[in-house]
Parts: structure tokens; C-alpha cells; sequence
């Protein structure tokens, strides 16, 4: 764990992975994009609204995962004391509910012509509505207090508590009688849908998962280069207080330190 835990690796390893990820994800993505809104086939039933598919799943399987990942960031703070892991679940939070939000939002859309509504207090629905309050609590928590090493125990704590939402999400079209439809791609089951929809489905996925990595790596370099910055900028006049460097202390040396 302490060779991935180091900070000055990590600004290392990603000065190039940073650039692979980014035009891995625009150009995939942007692949995936256009075959899906513009020669994908309509839905015989859906018609053309199903289009909004195909950002409405990567969304809504991002919003899981990012979750899921805080509550990684959490357990690798609490246990194993990683470094960088309090970073990681600080610039996790706000693009994790911001791809819950759109989830939501794309789903309200993609509802309103099938449903007639949009929203109703359906299982999935109101799971997900929770997933963005955890992350928005989660936001909160890491940043809402003077001592930065509380509130990152604090919101590593509600990350792991949080984490039972994720399988209420998942298995709620089959625990409950729902509107939403059953998932259409299953480990255990063939694709609900033709290949014709499912191939260019999987590369917006694969584009969207490479863009959120690339965000949330690109956001996590920039925090230790500040704090970085801040430790040689400041080290002559005054030694920076957890706060002020918005990581902890042992995270701020290994990063002086670079092994």
C-alpha cells in the first residue's frame, strides 16, 4: 500500500497518464456520442426518445461507482492512514454528485414521455435521490469543519454508512414493484436490447468512465501540487496548518518528501 500511497509518485505517474486519460476519454466519447444520437436506431416503442439513454446509464452506473469509491477512499483513511486518500475522497464528492444530478435530471426527462410525469416515488428514483443527498453530506461533512482530520473522519465514516444505499439501488426493480424497467444488461442474462443499441451504449460508457477518471485524477494532481506549492512557498515564513494546506499533515510531508 505505502508504494501507491505516495504522493510524489502519484504526481509522477500521472504527468503522463493525465494526458492519456483525457484523450482517451474525448475521443471515445465523442465516438460513442455521435453513433448513438445520430445513426443508433429508434426504439420501436420509445421511439426517439430513447436517445437519452445513452447518457442516462453511464450516469447512473458513475453516480454507484463514485459512491463506492468514496467509501474506499474512507475505509484506505481509517485503516491504512492513506495519504492520499482523504484528497481523492475530497475531489471525488462534488464530480460524483454532479453525475448524480445528471442522472436524475436525464432520467426526470427520459420519464416525462413514458411515465407522463416527472418523477414519481418509485424505488430506484427516490435510492438515487438519496445517493445525491450522501454526497452532498459527504461535501459537506469534509469540509464544514476548522479541524480538517475531523472532518475527514467524519465524512469517511457517512461514506461507509452510505455504502448500503448502492445494492438498494441495484436490486430495488426486483426487490419492489417499480415503474423503472428492469436493467437491460445483466451478468446472469443475454442484453435486453439489439446490438445495434448496445454497441454504441458500451462506448459511451467506457468514454464516460475514461472522462470521470480523468477529472478525478486531474483534480487530485492539482490538490498535491497546492499543497506542494504552499509547503515551498510557505516553509521559510511558517509551517502551514492542516487546514491551510487542506490535507494532513502526514500527506504534506510525504509530499516534500516525493519517496
Amino acid at each position: 500500500m505505502e508504494r501507491f500511497a505516495n504522493p510524489g509518485r502519484f504526481i509522477r505517474v500521472t504527468q503522463w497518464l493525465l494526458p492519456l486519460l483525457t484523450i482517451a476519454g474525448i475521443v471515445t466519447l465523442a465516438i460513442g456520442l455521435v453513433w448513438a444520437l445520430v445513426f443508433a436506431p429508434a426504439d420501436w416503442q420509445q421511439g426517439e426518445t430513447v436517445r437519452i439513454m445513452y447518457i442516462h446509464v453511464p450516469m447512473a452506473i458513475l453516480a454507484s461507482t463514485g459512491y463506492f469509491l468514496l467509501a474506499v477512499c474512507g475505509a484506505s483513511s481509517l485503516v491504512w492512514r492513506h495519504p492520499i486518500a482523504n484528497i481523492a475522497a475530497r475531489e471525488i464528492g462534488p464530480i460524483g454528485a454532479t453525475v448524480t444530478a445528471l442522472c436524475l435530471i436525464t432520467g426526470s426527462l427520459w420519464g416525462k414521455p413514458m411515465w407522463g410525469t416527472w418523477w414519481v416515488w418509485d424505488a430506484r428514483l427516490t435510492s438515487v435521490l438519496l445517493l445525491f443527498f450522501l454526497y452532498i453530506g459527504h461535501i459537506a461533512l469534509i469540509r464544514g469543519f476548522d479541524d480538517a482530520q475531523r472532518g475527514y473522519r467524519a465524512a469517511a465514516i457517512l461514506a461507509l454508512a452510505g455504502v448500503v444505499d448502492l445494492p438498494i439501488i441495484k436490486f430495488s426493480v426486483n426487490w419492489w414493484n417499480t415503474l423503472h424497467q428492469p436493467d437491460s444488461i445483466t451478468l446472469t442474462h443475454a442484453p435486453a436490447m439489439s446490438l445495434s443499441m448496445l454497441m454504441p451504449l458500451a462506448i459511451c460508457m467506457i468514454g464516460f468512465f475514461l472522462g470521470f477518471a480523468a477529472l478525478v485524477t486531474g483534480q487530485v494532481r492539482a490538490a498535491l501540487l497546492e499543497i506542494k506549492w504552499r509547503r515551498a512557498r510557505f516553509s521559510d515564513r511558517y509551517a502551514l496548518s492542516d487546514e491551510e494546506a487542506n490535507a494532513p499533515a502526514t500527506t504534506a510531508h510525504a509530499v516534500m518528501s516525493e519517496e
